[in-house]
């Protein structure tokens, strides 16, 4: 997009990388499964662990384990939202508005010769500044349960079952597109449209995807019915890791590097 603008001597707005970046599917399940390797070992033990299980409660203990994941992750969807943006941040404006540039992308065939869904819906429904919020959002919501459900298994079953876990989920969502349907079914125009909405009501990731969301003309989910959604589940992951660590078995081989 940013070699595009500088062929066509345009500028772009300095979020629209990071809005057309996770316009995708995709780019949303590869981003959130590098928190694999950020999380993979939950939850975390130190070696003032014991002293605090001794002064509070479990329950205590695993909620400032999820405020610590909370964080993390927030702090992670920030930095990629801050990277996306000093790509084009010599060529871009900081005015809540659409760029030229992607007004040619989106009205003309040339966002699809160089792979940048940009939408004339997402344009005509939204300004850049709410739609990139939006975004992170539901990127936030996304990634937050894939981990809590991490911690969930990993606390359950061990951290095996928990890694398994979350490439299933992602598996999951990734198997769930209309595209896939569409291609292995080869389904008619009015059956496609049927699975789009079906998918778009079962998966998680379409519900992160910001263009697959009702904007007042179909089926899909509401952008708040998307958040309820997402929040139910992770309440749901939440109170199961409660359960679970009331009958969780700690195993401490020493502190500060003792045996």
């Amino acid at each position: 997009m940013v070699a595009f603008a500088e062929d066509c001597g345009t500028t772009m707005q300095i979020l629209e990388p990071f809005i057309w970046t996770f316009g995708d599917s995709n780019s949303i399940l590869l981003s959130s499964l590098l928190l694999v390797f950020l999380f993979a070992d939950m939850p975390f033990l130190s070696s003032g662990t014991p002293l605090y299980l001794a002064r509070t409660t479990r329950t205590v203990w695993l909620v400032g384990q999820a405020i610590y994941i909370a964080a993390a992750t927030t702090l992670y969807m920030l930095f990629i939202l801050a990277s996306t943006a000093l790509v084009c941040i010599k060529n871009s404006f900081v005015g809540n508005l659409w760029s030229d540039t992607t007004a040619m992308l989106g009205y003309s065939s040339a966002g699809e010769v160089i792979s940048v869904p940009s939408s004339v819906k997402t344009m005509e429904m939204s300004t850049p500044y709410r739609c990139a919020a939006t975004i992170l959002l539901l990127m936030l919501l996304y990634t937050l349960l894939m981990v809590f459900l991490m911690l969930l298994f990993n606390l359950w079953r061990g951290q095996l079952a928990g890694v398994v876990s979350v490439f299933a989920f992602s598996l999951y969502g990734f198997l769930l597109s209309p595209d896939i349907f569409q291609t292995v079914l080869g389904l008619t125009e009015d059956q496609a449209y049927l699975a789009n909405v079906i998918v778009g009501w079962l998966s998680p990731l379409n519900q992160a995807t910001y263009q697959r969301h009702n904007f007042g003309y179909d089926m899909l989910p509401r952008l708040w019915q998307s958040y309820l959604i997402d929040l139910a589940l992770l309440a749901l992951c939440f109170a199961g890791s409660v359960a679970v660590i009331r009958r969780y078995n700690f195993v401490f081989t020493g502190t500060q590097g003792s045996p």
